[in-house]
């Protein structure tokens, strides 16, 4: 069994690398796109819209229910796809814990 003192080092030192790997994931964007990359969302790993573009055969001022649709798929894209990372980059931890 460890010790105490043993157990509070092996915390620490996964806390930095958790907050090493967070700090990691905030500074990579995802980019999402809709279908037919009409729509692409760009974002951050701690979830921060940066840009979002739009194809010009998407912005039609008499249909803005699609170019909404469109843009909801693009940043739910980036999303799923920083879910992912996370889970990657940071579920490791889970099992490291000492106690």
């Amino acid at each position: 069994m460890m010790n105490m003192q043993n157990m509070m080092k092996q915390a620490q030192k996964l806390q930095k690398q958790m907050e090493q790997g967070q700090a990691e994931l905030a500074a990579t964007e995802f980019v999402g796109k809709s279908a037919q990359d009409l729509v692409v969302a760009t974002l951050t790993g701690d979830k921060k819209v940066v840009k979002i573009d739009f194809a010009a055969a998407v912005v039609d001022p008499d249909d803005i229910e699609t170019l909404s649709d469109m843009t909801t798929q693009a940043l739910n894209s980036a999303l799923d796809q920083i879910e992912e990372a996370s889970k990657k980059k940071l579920g490791a931890f889970a099992g490291k814990l000492p106690f």
